[in-house]
């Protein structure tokens, strides 16, 4: 059995894999690492720890102990190819564990020309060939960030914010400092991905008219795809903040759960074989 974990910025997300069968799973925030160990407590039969780590050395350590009676972790570093999908950056090992992971997963699930956007603290926008070719991306800051950061640097908004006394919610034409936040962070994310959308059509143009071919070939469409939208390629989302941006994005998506976690579970299997 194999235990993968993904330490992000915000939340550490852990499953136990059989083979391809997925039989535990939690998550805690990064904040209470120190817990780890009691939610590893009474996992048997483990071979194997594959870990993509983005939070820093601390978390790295925190790991290592809580993994102690456990086989070494094995610590996930971007490759130039893996798994069938090429890592076109300048310096391959610099792109994160966590993307590297993501655009895997992806690849697998789509076989074809996609978007891999995975939004929790930060928002990152990575964009895929037909040949599993990762030809770049943006890392931004996530809705949540986005809105603190504007807060912690105004004065102002700070104290129209807590005169409403509430987060913000979602109006296209907003009349309040809070709408006014959270819309913008909202609108700013879906603009980039929409943006970038646009643009891997742009790059790949006779890539995605194949792969909406072989699309329409295809009778039933693929999980979380809206049928309606076959013209370009899939955005793959994951992420916390994914159910905020599922309904304001004019793309055609596919909703994953803890893709990082099946691109580490894929890096295992090909290097064990």
């Amino acid at each position: 059995m194999k235990l993968l974990i993904d330490a992000g910025n915000t939340r550490i997300k852990w499953a136990l894999a059989h083979g391809s069968s997925w039989l535990h799973n939690g998550a805690l925030p990064v904040g209470q690492c120190g817990e780890l160990p009691h939610q590893f407590a009474g996992l048997r039969g483990i071979r194997q720890v594959w870990v993509s780590n983005v939070a820093g050395e601390e978390i790295e350590q925190h790991i290592r102990d809580a993994c102690a009676e456990f086989p070494a972790p094995h610590f996930v570093v971007a490759q130039q190819a893996q798994c069938g999908v090429r890592n076109n950056y300048s310096s391959p090992a610099q792109l994160g564990s966590d993307r590297w992971a993501a655009l895997i997963a992806a690849w697998h699930l789509v076989r074809g020309p996609c978007l891999v956007v995975n939004s929790g603290t930060a928002t990152t926008i990575d964009a895929m060939s037909a040949k599993g070719e990762f030809i770049g991306g943006l890392i931004l800051p996530g809705v949540e960030l986005m809105q603190r950061s504007l807060l912690d640097a105004t004065a102002r908004l700070q104290a129209a914010t807590q005169a409403k006394q509430g987060q913000g919610e979602y109006a296209p034409f907003p009349l309040n400092t809070a709408d006014a936040l959270y819309s913008g962070a909202l609108q700013a994310s879906c603009g980039a991905i929409e943006r970038q959308h646009a643009l891997l059509g742009e790059a790949c143009p006779d890539e995605t008219a194949d792969h909406s071919a072989r699309l329409s070939e295809n009778a039933s469409p693929a999980a979380g795809c809206d049928p309606g939208r076959r013209d370009a390629a899939p955005v793959v989302l994951s992420g916390g903040a994914a159910t905020l941006l599922r309904d304001h994005l004019n793309a055609p998506l596919r909703i994953v759960d803890n893709l990082i976690l099946q691109g580490l579970l894929l890096i295992a299997q090909e290097t064990n074989a």
